[in-house]
């Protein structure tokens, strides 16, 4: 994939039109952002309420986390400490620096694509500052600090995985101007969201859309309703997938070394094939 990509989850779906119109219903205050749409996050601004509130969705996930996550992701949920309250970003950066070079960087909700992508291809991972209100608390649209910290900051601290996230970055600008975003939507959507990888003989979840979520993480790994199908990226873009629901199918990588090089080739010729199709 070293100039090819994929599309990233509906988070950085293109939202220029909603951030020039107040009344467009997007969440989040973009109106001290730079121009690469991040912004600080103030630590001391979240209040008892949000603390307490992400203190009982980090208890609720991590009970259900040992049979279940992948073990590098568990191992980096430990060195993490998110039982202390809503990370502070500037500290977790100085360990992922010096794990994967990587680094977080704030920004207040969705993001346009070439956005998201510049961010990735640069060694950059966006994470929300606000927390989903109380009503949400189970069932939230649009992904909080929650989602994108829990779901996502651990995968960050393995190396394989970062160089792959990294490399989707600079392909996925290039996958925009060849016209194979719709395709590689369902890409990432099926890895970096709602991957599943064998570890051991057992089939383990790495996906931040199904590590974040308690009611996906069981249906995912437990029920009998859903396909569970080998990785395979040309079948992955021919799979249409879920936006408001569990999934239906879901694909299962033997190695994170796997989706590295599966991942690789340049995908003109896929999306060819596709467009033909």
């Amino acid at each position: 994939m070293q100039n090819e990509g994929m599309q990233t989850t509906p988070a950085a779906f293109d939202i220029s039109a909603k951030t020039h119109n107040p009344n467009a219903g997007l969440r989040g205050n973009y109106a001290d952002m730079a121009a690469d749409f991040t912004v600080r996050q103030h630590v001391g601004d979240y209040t008892s309420e949000e603390q307490a509130r992400w203190l009982r969705l980090v208890a609720r996930q991590l009970a259900l986390l040992p049979t279940r996550a992948c073990r590098e992701f568990i191992d980096a949920v430990a060195k993490l400490d998110m039982q202390r309250g809503i990370p502070d970003f500037a500290t977790v950066n100085v360990a992922l620096n010096a794990a994967t070079n990587w680094q977080l960087v704030a920004v207040p909700g969705l993001v346009p694509d070439d956005v998201f992508f510049t961010h990735l291809a640069n060694r950059r991972f966006p994470v929300t500052v606000w927390l989903r209100s109380e009503a949400e608390f189970d069932y939230i649209v649009e992904p909080d600090i929650f989602h994108d910290f829990f779901g996502h900051v651990p995968m960050l601290f393995t190396p394989v995985y970062a160089d792959h996230l990294q490399a989707y970055g600079h392909g996925a600008l290039k996958a925009k101007r060849l016209g194979g975003l719709d395709w590689l939507a369902r890409l990432y959507w099926y890895t970096i969201e709602f991957g599943l990888i064998r570890e051991s003989g057992e089939i383990r979840a790495y996906g931040a859309g199904v590590l974040s979520s308690p009611k996906e993480l069981i249906h995912a790994l437990e029920s009998a309703a859903p396909r569970r199908r080998p990785f395979d990226v040309m079948t992955i873009m021919r799979t249409p997938f879920l936006i408001d629901d569990v999934q239906s199918s879901y694909f299962i990588l033997e190695s994170f070394e796997q989706l590295h090089h599966d991942t690789a080739p340049d995908f003109t010729p896929y999306y060819t094939a596709l467009r033909n199709a």
